[in-house]
């Protein structure tokens, strides 16, 4: 395969699986399931499927804190992309502009709505700090 078609699939990939984690993922599965119903559109119900059930897996392993998980489901849909780049090369100018138009724009929006929390406390004597990012449970005993 050509290795700019590879890297084409690998970038595609990477993107589609870091939106599923986000509120972004609707606007992946519907440019990937657009993408599919152009070159094979018996196809595309099934990898729209697909990509929610990916969309699963991606989020219990950044519950889990798998990256391994993740990784794996990137290689998944590069290797999805690639085949569907190699059996209709001419599908890439559409993918690229997909990437560049719809799904890394849209990781971006996704990425500045993230919010940044910068905690800082010192402790003296026999002070307690309790501090979370995101939920916390304490229990005294």
């Amino acid at each position: 395969m050509d290795p700019e078609l590879v890297a084409l699939a690998s970038a595609a990939a990477t993107t589609v699986v870091q939106l599923l984690a986000t509120a972004g993922w609707e606007q992946a599965r519907a440019a990937v399931g657009r993408l599919w119903r152009q070159v094979q559109p018996e196809r595309a119900d099934a990898v729209r499927a697909a990509l929610e059930e990916s969309r699963s897996r991606v989020l219990t392993a950044r519950d889990g804190e798998d990256g391994q998980a993740e990784r794996e489901l990137v290689g998944e849909w590069e290797g999805r992309l690639a085949a569907l780049l190699t059996a209709h090369p001419a599908v890439a100018a559409e993918l690229r502009r997909l990437l560049a138009d719809e799904l890394a724009p849209a990781l971006a929006r996704t990425a500045q709505q993230g919010t940044t929390v910068t905690m800082t406390a010192v402790a003296k004597d026999s002070g307690r700090i309790y501090q979370a990012g995101r939920d916390q449970h304490i229990t005294e005993r």
